[in-house]
């Protein structure tokens, strides 16, 4: 069924003042109850695919992201979580999540690829940082708020290797333009089956302890009170 302009207006929560209000009084309470708890951020699944459901849902997936599935699965076995879209491995080797997509996004640096294969560490970037990250490499990731940095390459070996020089430029060891010609290098002798050590690796100790950034409150107490007020006097319910 297809609604008209007016018709998803009206279904639209963003259109009702209340909605809006409860959304917003909820997104309060739920930051205060995360971080009270220490339940905040990602929680991994535990379960994993069956091997049939597996083959079931890549069967038909290209053949670059197939070839991923199949390096990861031989790694780490099978995968936390499948859907038709993706993979989804936790708390796997050195990562902290480790996904295989369907949809290959090609990627021409340092030589034309597909990008299949992301993988993620915690890892807290400076703010000054980020635009040096940009220039180096598409493909890495930073997430502020969640506190992590992601690479995704076509091969776990680029992945290794991408935030290897990831460190290196936040680390004030390397330019942008330094670790793209590092990177070439790299993957050339890796490729060739030449001693590759950035991408065999992580070649730093991985971040113990909170990461994220969860940034600085800019609305005043007083519009937060009323928020809360206004919040419990529509619903009913408390704050806690």
């Amino acid at each position: 069924m297809y609604y008209t302009d007016n018709a998803m207006q009206e279904k639209d929560p963003i259109q009702n003042p209340a909605e809006r209000l409860k959304t917003a009084a909820t997104g309060l309470m739920s930051n205060i109850k995360t971080q009270i708890v220490g339940e905040a951020g990602e929680q991994p699944t535990a379960q994993y695919v069956d091997t049939p459901t597996l083959n079931a849902i890549t069967n038909n997936w290209p053949a670059m992201s197939k070839k991923s599935v199949e390096q990861m699965v031989q790694k780490y076995g099978p995968p936390n979580e499948a859907i038709p879209s993706r993979l989804i491995w936790y708390n796997n080797g050195s990562w902290k999540r480790t996904i295989v997509y369907r949809d290959e996004i090609p990627h021409n640096f340092p030589q034309p690829h597909s990008d299949t294969l992301e993988q993620v560490i915690d890892y807290q970037v400076p703010v000054e940082m980020f635009t040096e990250l940009a220039k180096f490499d598409g493909s890495v990731i930073v997430e502020r708020t969640k506190g992590g940095v992601s690479a995704r390459c076509d091969m776990e070996a680029a992945n290794i290797l991408a935030l290897n020089l990831m460190h290196e430029i936040v680390t004030g060891k390397l330019t942008a333009e330094q670790a793209r010609e590092k990177y070439a290098e790299e993957t050339a002798a890796f490729v060739m089956n030449r001693p590759a050590p950035y991408a065999e690796k992580l070649q730093f100790e991985l971040p113990k302890g909170n990461t994220k950034d969860t940034d600085q409150v800019t609305i005043a107490d007083n519009m937060l009170n009323q928020i809360k007020e206004k919040f419990k006097d529509a619903t009913g319910m408390n704050e806690a």
